[in-house]
């Protein structure tokens, strides 16, 4: 299954975080790759725990964009 991930750079700290759309999912990391790493674990033990409790695994819903806005 493909989740959609957003990806966000504190611009003070420069750290970055990760959150499933779909999913109650957050992870926080000194690189994108970290978080990326990070989330890709932390999606994969949540639906590891759904399952382990019986209970159904939500298909993914949301997709992302951009658009291009005049400033």
């Amino acid at each position: 299954m493909k989740w959609t991930v957003i990806y966000e750079q504190d611009p003070t700290s420069g750290d970055w975080s990760a959150h499933a759309a779909d999913l109650p999912v957050f992870v926080g990391g000194d690189t994108r790759q970290e978080a990326e790493t990070l989330i890709q674990g932390a999606i994969a033990f949540h639906l590891e725990g759904l399952r382990a409790d019986g209970l159904p695994v939500p298909a993914p819903r949301s997709e992302a964009g951009a658009v291009d806005v005049a400033a």
